[in-house]
Protein backbone atom coordinates (compact mmCIF):
# COMPACT_ATOMS: atom_id res chain seq x y z
CA UNK A 1 0.00 0.00 0.00
CA UNK A 2 3.04 2.52 0.65
CA UNK A 3 4.26 1.92 -2.72
CA UNK A 4 1.00 2.77 -4.00
CA UNK A 5 0.93 5.82 -2.45
CA UNK A 6 4.39 6.61 -3.33
CA UNK A 7 3.85 6.04 -7.10
CA UNK A 8 0.51 8.11 -7.20
CA UNK A 9 2.38 11.05 -5.11
CA UNK A 10 1.13 13.81 -2.74
CA UNK A 11 -2.58 14.50 -2.95
CA UNK A 12 -3.33 17.66 -5.98
CA UNK A 13 -4.15 20.86 -4.22
CA UNK A 14 -7.53 21.77 -4.79
CA UNK A 15 -7.46 24.89 -7.34
CA UNK A 16 -9.08 28.56 -5.89
CA UNK A 17 -11.93 29.90 -7.17
CA UNK A 18 -10.36 33.47 -7.19
CA UNK A 19 -8.26 33.49 -10.40
CA UNK A 20 -11.45 32.36 -11.92
CA UNK A 21 -13.97 34.81 -10.32
CA UNK A 22 -11.29 37.69 -11.51
CA UNK A 23 -10.94 36.46 -14.83
CA UNK A 24 -15.01 36.45 -14.93
CA UNK A 25 -14.91 39.98 -14.19
CA UNK A 26 -12.66 41.58 -16.18
CA UNK A 27 -13.74 40.19 -19.27
CA UNK A 28 -17.58 41.23 -18.05
CA UNK A 29 -16.21 44.79 -17.38
CA UNK A 30 -14.77 44.53 -21.05
CA UNK A 31 -17.86 43.71 -22.28
CA UNK A 32 -19.78 46.47 -20.87
CA UNK A 33 -17.28 48.64 -21.74
CA UNK A 34 -17.04 47.76 -25.24
CA UNK A 35 -21.48 47.34 -25.70
CA UNK A 36 -21.17 50.97 -24.54
CA UNK A 37 -18.66 51.91 -26.38
CA UNK A 38 -21.05 50.33 -29.30
CA UNK A 39 -23.75 52.07 -28.03
CA UNK A 40 -22.61 55.21 -28.00
CA UNK A 41 -21.05 55.38 -31.47
CA UNK A 42 -24.52 53.55 -33.28
CA UNK A 43 -26.73 55.67 -31.26
CA UNK A 44 -28.34 58.54 -32.93
CA UNK A 45 -29.90 61.01 -30.98
CA UNK A 46 -34.09 62.03 -31.82
CA UNK A 47 -34.27 65.56 -33.73
CA UNK A 48 -35.23 67.83 -31.18
CA UNK A 49 -39.04 68.92 -31.26
CA UNK A 50 -40.00 71.07 -34.43
CA UNK A 51 -42.85 73.17 -34.07
CA UNK A 52 -45.00 70.74 -36.48
CA UNK A 53 -45.22 69.06 -34.05
CA UNK A 54 -46.22 70.95 -31.25
CA UNK A 55 -48.90 72.63 -33.07
CA UNK A 56 -51.92 70.61 -33.68
CA UNK A 57 -53.31 70.31 -37.31
CA UNK A 58 -56.61 72.05 -37.43
CA UNK A 59 -59.71 69.97 -37.31
CA UNK A 60 -61.40 68.90 -40.22
CA UNK A 61 -64.81 69.97 -39.26
CA UNK A 62 -63.85 73.46 -38.13
CA UNK A 63 -63.30 74.28 -42.27
CA UNK A 64 -66.55 72.76 -42.73
CA UNK A 65 -68.71 74.45 -39.78
CA UNK A 66 -67.36 77.87 -41.00
CA UNK A 67 -68.37 77.20 -44.28
CA UNK A 68 -72.17 76.18 -43.71
CA UNK A 69 -72.54 79.26 -41.35
CA UNK A 70 -71.26 81.52 -44.47
CA UNK A 71 -74.08 79.25 -46.80
CA UNK A 72 -71.81 77.64 -48.98
CA UNK A 73 -69.70 74.49 -49.07
CA UNK A 74 -66.42 73.80 -47.89
CA UNK A 75 -63.71 72.55 -50.82
CA UNK A 76 -62.60 69.18 -50.21
CA UNK A 77 -59.04 70.06 -50.21
CA UNK A 78 -59.92 72.01 -47.14
CA UNK A 79 -60.92 69.46 -45.21
CA UNK A 80 -57.66 67.12 -46.02
CA UNK A 81 -55.10 70.27 -44.97
CA UNK A 82 -54.70 70.65 -48.57
CA UNK A 83 -54.46 73.99 -50.19
CA UNK A 84 -57.26 75.12 -52.52
CA UNK A 85 -55.90 75.53 -55.57
CA UNK A 86 -55.85 79.19 -56.88
CA UNK A 87 -56.18 80.25 -52.83
CA UNK A 88 -52.53 81.32 -51.50
CA UNK A 89 -53.30 83.00 -49.11
CA UNK A 90 -55.84 80.92 -46.82
CA UNK A 91 -53.00 78.23 -46.66
CA UNK A 92 -50.99 80.40 -45.08
CA UNK A 93 -52.00 79.60 -41.70
CA UNK A 94 -51.70 76.22 -40.92
CA UNK A 95 -50.09 73.07 -42.55
CA UNK A 96 -50.30 71.99 -46.49
CA UNK A 97 -50.25 69.17 -47.80
CA UNK A 98 -48.88 68.75 -51.09
CA UNK A 99 -49.01 65.91 -53.81
CA UNK A 100 -45.54 65.44 -55.64
CA UNK A 101 -46.24 63.94 -59.47
CA UNK A 102 -45.64 60.52 -59.74
CA UNK A 103 -41.54 59.62 -59.83
CA UNK A 104 -41.51 56.89 -62.57
CA UNK A 105 -37.85 55.72 -63.46
CA UNK A 106 -35.75 52.71 -64.33
CA UNK A 107 -33.43 51.88 -61.10
CA UNK A 108 -29.80 51.83 -60.70
CA UNK A 109 -29.49 48.02 -61.62
CA UNK A 110 -30.79 46.32 -62.87
CA UNK A 111 -31.88 49.06 -65.60
CA UNK A 112 -34.85 46.93 -67.44
CA UNK A 113 -36.95 47.48 -63.55
CA UNK A 114 -39.12 50.31 -62.89
CA UNK A 115 -39.93 52.13 -59.91
CA UNK A 116 -43.54 54.03 -59.55
CA UNK A 117 -43.04 56.52 -56.53
CA UNK A 118 -46.62 58.68 -55.73
CA UNK A 119 -45.38 60.85 -52.48
CA UNK A 120 -46.88 63.75 -50.51
CA UNK A 121 -45.24 66.53 -48.44
CA UNK A 122 -46.40 67.95 -45.82
CA UNK A 123 -44.97 71.56 -45.38
CA UNK A 124 -45.14 73.07 -41.55
CA UNK A 125 -46.75 76.55 -43.28
CA UNK A 126 -47.71 77.43 -47.15
CA UNK A 127 -46.23 75.54 -49.93
CA UNK A 128 -43.54 77.07 -52.47
CA UNK A 129 -44.45 75.19 -55.62
CA UNK A 130 -40.44 76.12 -56.69
CA UNK A 131 -39.22 73.79 -53.88
CA UNK A 132 -41.89 71.34 -54.98
CA UNK A 133 -40.23 70.74 -58.10
CA UNK A 134 -37.01 70.89 -57.16
CA UNK A 135 -37.37 67.86 -54.56
CA UNK A 136 -39.50 66.23 -56.92
CA UNK A 137 -36.59 66.36 -59.24
CA UNK A 138 -33.60 65.41 -56.60
CA UNK A 139 -36.01 62.69 -55.48
CA UNK A 140 -36.16 61.85 -59.03
CA UNK A 141 -32.24 61.83 -59.40
CA UNK A 142 -31.99 59.46 -55.79
CA UNK A 143 -34.36 56.99 -57.09
CA UNK A 144 -32.59 56.90 -60.95
CA UNK A 145 -28.87 55.75 -58.68
CA UNK A 146 -30.61 52.57 -56.12
CA UNK A 147 -29.94 48.87 -56.95
CA UNK A 148 -33.02 46.62 -56.29
CA UNK A 149 -30.92 44.72 -54.16
CA UNK A 150 -30.71 48.14 -52.05
CA UNK A 151 -34.43 48.51 -51.88
CA UNK A 152 -35.77 44.87 -50.97
CA UNK A 153 -37.82 43.51 -47.90
CA UNK A 154 -39.30 45.57 -45.49
CA UNK A 155 -35.81 46.99 -44.45
CA UNK A 156 -34.62 48.51 -48.04
CA UNK A 157 -37.82 49.87 -48.12
CA UNK A 158 -37.14 51.59 -44.36
CA UNK A 159 -34.16 52.75 -46.03
CA UNK A 160 -35.10 54.20 -48.74
CA UNK A 161 -37.83 56.11 -46.79
CA UNK A 162 -35.22 57.42 -44.74
CA UNK A 163 -32.76 58.47 -47.92
CA UNK A 164 -35.75 60.06 -49.19
CA UNK A 165 -36.83 61.79 -46.23
CA UNK A 166 -33.34 62.93 -45.12
CA UNK A 167 -32.73 64.67 -48.50
CA UNK A 168 -36.55 66.71 -48.59
CA UNK A 169 -34.89 67.69 -45.04
CA UNK A 170 -31.81 68.80 -46.08
CA UNK A 171 -33.38 70.61 -49.36
CA UNK A 172 -36.45 72.28 -47.44
CA UNK A 173 -34.40 73.60 -44.34
CA UNK A 174 -36.75 71.74 -41.90
CA UNK A 175 -39.97 73.73 -44.07
CA UNK A 176 -41.11 69.98 -44.82
CA UNK A 177 -42.52 68.25 -41.61
CA UNK A 178 -43.52 64.92 -42.96
CA UNK A 179 -42.74 63.03 -46.54
CA UNK A 180 -45.97 60.82 -46.96
CA UNK A 181 -45.21 57.69 -49.26
CA UNK A 182 -48.71 57.09 -51.55
CA UNK A 183 -47.86 54.21 -54.06
CA UNK A 184 -44.57 52.15 -54.36
CA UNK A 185 -44.33 49.82 -57.10
CA UNK A 186 -41.21 47.85 -58.30
CA UNK A 187 -42.05 46.38 -62.05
Amino acid sequence: MTDQLALEGPAPKKSSPIPVIGAVAVLSLLGLGGGWFVGKMLFVPAPPASTATAVPAPAPEAPAETAAAGGHEAPKAEAHGEAPKGEGHGAAAGPSLVNLDPIITNLGYPAENWVRLELALQFNGPSDPALVQELHQELMAYVRTVPLQQIQGPRGFQYLRDDLTEIVDLRSKGRVSKVLFKTFVIE
